[in-house]
């Protein structure tokens, strides 16, 4: 049940998120969640989004550097010590992560999280073991 993510590598310099974000809107596709991380020269941008193949082909058009990766989507427990729980259950089942960030939603019962593990499938039978709820791609479409 993993979902999709793209990354675009991109220099950084003035107007590359430009570049990115229009490539995107061209392609008529929604960003979903959202991570930027950068170094003095390049950056990565990473994304969720309702559209990944119409957003990539778009992304190339543009000249961009993307790249697909498989993540695991989780829905936490909107309350404190939700997110808490998720990572305490992975740690205990020697389930590193590697880096996460959080989806743009409007639901009040969950927030939503992206995960970035070594194993997808091992993470995602644990969490559903413990009864976590899982993000679908038809979840992020229907965001």
């Amino acid at each position: 049940m993993a979902i999709k993510q793209l990354s675009i590598f991109v220099e950084n310099r003035e107007g590359t998120l430009v570049t990115v974000t229009d490539a995107i809107a061209k392609a008529n596709v929604d960003i979903r969640a959202m991570s930027v991380a950068d170094t003095n020269d390049f950056g990565i941008f990473r994304l969720i989004v309702t559209d990944y193949d119409k957003a990539k082909a778009s992304l190339e058009d543009a000249n961009c550097f993307v790249s697909i990766t498989e993540v695991v989507g989780v829905a936490v427990d909107d309350e404190p010590g939700g997110l808490a729980k998720v990572i305490k259950i992975l740690a205990e089942n020697n389930i590193i992560i590697e880096y996460m960030y959080a989806f743009i939603t409007i639901s009040k019962k969950f927030a939503y999280v992206v995960l970035r593990v070594a194993d997808n499938d091992a993470a995602e039978k644990i969490l559903l073991d413990h009864g976590i709820k899982l993000v679908s791609e038809e979840d992020i479409r229907n965001l």
